[in-house]
């Protein structure tokens, strides 16, 4: 399974999982870029894509900042409440790829070469945090003599990378490339720093087009139209993702032969009832 990048939007992978979950299809393989390393680092430790939804759905409007004030500040702060950033990096701080219960890797930029950067060993925390960096938000990554930021300029979608971990069938998510419509996005001069998540996925657009042929299906969430850094929104995000697997699910059934219904017991779903609705 590949995760693309995008910000916020990137939150509509846990939607896809959870239907994958549901209905008995398993993922072998995960490979993420920016976003898409965090939900699938978390996700291939732990196997518990409700607890990280759960935390996303926690913030609200007073807790998120906007693009304008993250990218004037530059220090890579999203949230006003810095334990949300905690939380989620104390949950993989101490943990390396050889935790991973499904074979992971993350993908970076090399700032000096523009080469792609796969990881797949050391500290998790770490590959994440350089797949994620992106410039004007957050400082480059050094990692083993390398400079790195964020792996949606070589590899928004990393289809490619989860085909070489070994794959027969590859599900890509691809939350955010797209050509910018400038007459759509009504954007004016002022609002340039704004704009920089349009222009970032413009970028990713032109090489997801290539990349994206490694895919059997390529799963696009409608949320194309949420900002970079809309977390506040994640219930809706979650639900976008959740639409477009589902919508999808009958020819992923039938592509990789897993056609059995939800898995879990009425045991299994009463006490996921009590604890996490």
């Amino acid at each position: 399974m590949a995760l693309g990048g995008g910000g916020a939007k990137g939150l509509a992978h846990i939607g896809v999982i959870k239907v994958l979950e549901k209905y008995g299809i398993p993922i072998d393989f995960i490979a993420g870029t920016s976003m898409g390393a965090l939900v699938g680092g978390w996700y291939a430790t732990r196997k518990k894509i409700k607890i990280l939804e759960t935390l996303f759905l926690e913030i609200d409007d007073s807790e998120t900042y906007s693009m304008n004030h993250v990218m004037r500040e530059r220090k890579g702060v999203l949230f006003r409440d810095k334990g949300v950033m905690r939380r989620l990096e104390s949950a993989l701080q101490d943990l390396t790829f050889t935790d991973c219960q499904i074979p992971f890797a993350v993908v970076a930029t090399d700032v000096a070469t523009g080469e792609r950067v796969i990881i797949n060993e050391g500290r998790l925390a770490d590959a994440v945090r350089a797949s994620v960096s992106l410039p004007l938000i957050f400082k480059p990554v050094k990692r083993d003599g390398r400079l790195l930021m964020d792996g949606g300029f070589v590899d928004p979608v990393p289809a490619d990378v989860v085909r070489e971990m070994g794959a027969d069938f590859v599900i890509a998510v691809d939350v955010s490339s797209r050509w910018l419509n400038v007459s759509e996005a009504n954007l004016e001069v002022k609002d340039i720093p704004a704009a920089m998540s349009e222009v970032f996925s413009a970028v990713e657009y032109q090489v997801a087009k290539l990349i994206l042929k490694y895919a059997d299906i390529i799963l696009r969430p409608a949320v194309l139209n949420y900002d970079w850094l809309a977390f506040n929104k994640a219930e809706e995000i979650i639900e976008k993702g959740r639409d477009e697997a589902m919508r999808n699910l009958r020819e992923i059934q039938d592509k990789t032969g897993y056609h059995c219904e939800e898995t879990k017991s009425f045991l299994q779903k009463a006490v996921d009832f009590f604890l996490y609705e």
